[in-house]
């Protein structure tokens, strides 16, 4: 069993350990560690009980400074500065760097000196790292030296292997995609001020509200052939969980309707039934809440135009696909 430790314990952090309880097995893996800067009360009380995904299915308690999650013992931190950090006892096999605060290696290693042996980020990072992995899509770079690498995003993960599958076949000559992104814990519920980002102090139950994206960039990272091709637009609306990618591509041979919905559904039958979904029934976005799958191809909107031009809605749960996607990796990664 190997040994994991969270550090950041928000939205991903969170599905992160119920992915793992819900599964039969607990991929292999055993959480040992979670810093967080939520005390042990709150903490305990977010673990317990969900509005998005609902009651942990285990029992969730604290003794002293730990979280008792289904009999296992947790230890719990509390902060910001990883020099505090007291894991080396713990044998602490990876980190999952699920704060979202910092991207750069140095400040990833100031983890591992506080006592592991690898960290896996739950954002794109900074490119510095030593891979940057789209699981089912490029995890063979994946190798038993390196220390710091990063799981790329949940946008990342739901179009990264969409756009490889087309371009296999057809080949894509550029693009543009527009995320429509669930509200997240960065808006408040009604206007309150962020000079930082003047957009975010909108309230996020009232507005559709554009947000700056760096998906393009996590394209042309995975996809480098596609560099200068993409650009991308990203749009957050009052809804709970649950983000749908429009993409829109410009295709270097003919297509049909059929053959693109074909493909996919071969495929989510196929090599990609892991983290690829299609579906052509009257959906809503609600009912794509806990899917694990990185991205649904939603057949019943794929639209070509003038034999070239085509249009693809792609459904995903921003928390709990990703989370999932990071616990693929890790145990992949793990086991190299």
């Amino acid at each position: 069993m190997y040994r994991i430790a969270i550090n950041g314990y928000g939205r991903i952090g969170q599905a992160v350990l119920r992915a793992l309880y819900e599964s039969k097995d607990k991929w292999g893996m055993q959480v040992v560690a979670i810093n967080s800067l939520s005390d042990i009360e709150t903490l305990t009380y977010m673990t317990r009980y969900d509005t998005t995904h609902g009651r942990f299915p285990v029992c969730v308690e604290h003794r002293d400074s730990n979280l008792i999650v289904d009999g296992d013992v947790i230890r719990v931190s509390n902060t910001e500065d990883p020099a505090d950090l007291d894991w080396q006892d713990l044998e602490i096999d990876l980190i999952l760097e699920c704060s979202g605060t910092f991207g750069d290696l140095a400040q990833a290693q100031r983890y591992l000196d506080a006592g592991a042996k690898r960290l896996l980020f739950s954002q794109p990072a900074l490119p510095e790292v030593e891979a940057t992995v789209v699981y089912g899509v490029n995890d063979e770079v994946l190798n038993n030296t390196q220390r710091i690498v990063s799981a790329a995003s949940c946008t990342t993960n739901c179009i990264v292997p969409v756009l490889k599958a087309l371009d296999q076949k057809w080949g894509v000559e550029n693009g543009m995609t527009t995320t429509i992104h669930s509200a997240m814990n960065d808006q408040p519920i009604i206007d309150s001020s962020n000079a930082r980002n003047l957009r975010l102090s909108r309230g996020g139950l009232q507005s559709i509200i554009p947000i700056d994206t760096s998906l393009a960039r996590g394209i042309e990272r995975m996809l480098p052939h596609l560099q200068g091709k993409f650009d991308c637009l990203h749009i957050r609306v009052p809804t709970q969980n649950v983000s749908v990618l429009d993409v829109s591509l410009n295709m270097k041979n003919d297509v049909s309707v059929e053959e693109v919905n074909d493909l996919f559904a071969d495929l989510s039958r196929g090599t990609l039934s892991h983290i690829l979904g299609y579906t052509e029934e009257p959906h809503a976005s609600v009912d794509f809440n806990h899917s694990p799958l990185s991205c649904v191809v939603d057949g019943s909107q794929t639209k070509v135009n003038s034999k070239r031009m085509l249009k693809l809605f792609c459904w995903f749960d921003n928390e709990w696909g990703f989370a999932n996607r990071m616990l693929d990796v890790s145990r992949h990664w793990l086991n190299l």
